[in-house]
């Protein structure tokens, strides 16, 4: 097993560089939580010496009424992460395998891996590719597929590609796929869906019993500090989660305040149209700077260089640019880039200036 890379060491980092670092490497949404979700936590820091609701009950009726299913289908995390793993523990072991993307999340093989499961990796779909490059070979992961493969691992949209396959598609794969095989999908970014033809994989939910889907409050939610995820799944799915879930894995702060931001819907739009403009203008700046990057349905950006981006990443780590290297994904030639505000995406854009020419196209 390898351990999950989260990355550079950030606390040191601000210290070093203080309010003139710009952290654009996880994918967080620069403009906070809603404000009524910090008022909401603040209130909640009285009771900090209770333990918190173990079943989550207030934020599961509130998910219930959000997605429209029943609070029976509903588990609670701490983080998705944590639900991707439970999932791997709970379904999978030395006897069976789990499927998954090539430039997927990373959690899928350390997931399986923790399970002690074999990790089928299946190969993304080709650089050439015009539709999405790097993206999810749906068809391939279904030929993959073995008579002993338990779980598979999909991520819509995709991290750290920011790739995307259709509601359409999605419907294909689960027809064909065997129904005793879990597919789980994973939305962490489906707040930020706009693409055509793309909704939520919840809308098979009905007539899939082995769909799984995983979200999380880290990213439009801006709560990523608070370590809070949910997934839904069939009623049996979720009898079974809950007799390996830890007890009181979602602390009493973090339930409070998602239970809250789920309710401020305005601020939730403000937070997706602040990221669709900023987006496609980082990418539009990018692009004329010679850099390549790949359409997104996320907060952040896949750009791919002409060689290896060591150093590029490295020139804008010292000028305290914080971003993503891929080589660890398998993506030695690119950066993930994340949306932050105008004045750290200027920041970045500067840096990448000074740089010069070498790296790009």
């Amino acid at each position: 097993m390898r351990a999950y890379d989260p990355g550079h060491d950030l606390p040191a980092l601000r210290e070093a560089f203080g309010a003139s670092l710009a952290e654009l490497g996880s994918n967080e949404n620069p403009q906070g939580p809603s404000p009524r979700a910090l008022k909401a936590m603040r209130a909640a820091l009285a009771g900090a010496f209770r333990y918190p609701d173990p079943r989550g009950t207030l934020l599961k009726r509130a998910l219930a009424e959000h997605l429209k299913v029943g609070t029976e289908r509903i588990v609670l995390g701490n983080g998705s992460h944590e639900l991707l793993m439970l999932l791997a523990q709970s379904f999978a072991d030395a006897r069976h395998s789990v499927a998954f993307s090539r430039f997927g999340f990373a959690v899928f093989p350390i997931a399986a891996a923790a399970a002690g499961a074999a990790a089928l990796c299946v190969p993304a779909l080709p650089r050439g590719d015009a539709g999405a490059p790097f993206g999810h070979d749906l068809d391939a992961i279904t030929t993959a597929i073995r008579r002993d493969t338990r779980i598979v691992y999909l991520a819509n949209p995709n991290n750290p590609t920011g790739t995307w396959f259709t509601d359409a598609a999605l419907e294909r794969f689960l027809e064909r796929a065997p129904r005793d095989v879990l597919v789980v999908v994973d939305e962490a970014y489906q707040e930020y869906v706009e693409a055509p033809g793309l909704t939520t994989a919840l809308g098979f939910a009905a007539r899939f019993p082995n769909l799984v889907v995983t979200r999380t409050f880290s990213k439009a939610y801006a709560l990523a500090g608070m370590r809070i995820g949910y997934l839904v799944a069939h009623p049996t799915v979720v009898e079974v989660l809950e007799r390996l879930r830890e007890s009181f894995n979602v602390n009493h702060i973090a339930l409070a305040g998602a239970a809250e931001a789920l309710r401020d819907k305005p601020w939730l739009a403000k937070a997706r149209a602040f990221n669709r403009a900023e987006r496609e203008w980082l990418r539009g700046e990018l692009l004329e700077r010679g850099f390549r990057c790949l359409p997104s349905q996320t907060n952040f950006l896949l750009c791919v260089l002409a060689h290896k981006a060591d150093a590029l990443e490295r020139h804008l780590f010292e000028r305290g640019v914080i971003v993503r290297p891929m080589g660890g994904y398998g993506l030695p030639r690119a950066l993930r880039i994340g949306v932050g505000s105008r004045v750290e995406n200027r920041r970045l854009l500067r840096a990448m200036d000074s740089f010069g020419q070498a790296g790009r196209r």
